[in-house]
């Protein structure tokens, strides 16, 4: 299964966001999927599964528990995929992140001269009462 099929999935996207901090027991994982998509344990299992065969995940057993992890190299094949596209969308994205930081800017000013503006109208109007 290619790795665009295995993420293409959102409960199987969801199981490695839960397995990035680091292992988790098939039983947590299970209880947080069921919650979030309302699927049953076997469906979790099978995902589980496929994340297991495609090598996204490894388990080891720790008594009666199977705890999952994440294995880093298929992310980066599908992170080095995605290399060929980038350049469709980095300069947009920068050129985002310019704008954006203009607009942060031209906020900062007009709150800095509306705080002078207010502190020198404050200060005629303490003149003008004396």
């Amino acid at each position: 299964m290619h790795a665009l099929d295995v993420l293409g999935d959102p409960v199987r996207r969801r199981l490695l966001e839960l397995l990035v901090d680091g292992e988790e027991s098939a039983g947590d994982l299970g209880l947080v999927i069921q919650a979030e998509f309302g699927i049953s344990q076997p469906a979790v299992s099978q995902h589980l599964r496929v994340l297991r065969d495609s090598g996204f995940a490894t388990v080891r057993p720790d008594g009666a528990r199977r705890l999952y992890s994440v294995d880093p190299a298929p992310l980066a094949e599908a992170d080095a995929w995605f290399d060929v596209f980038r350049g469709f969308w980095e300069p947009k994205l920068a050129a985002l992140g310019t704008e954006l930081a203009r607009g942060r800017l031209a906020q900062k000013k007009a709150a800095t001269a509306a705080t002078s503006q207010d502190s020198t109208t404050h200060e005629i109007n303490e003149e003008g009462d004396h």
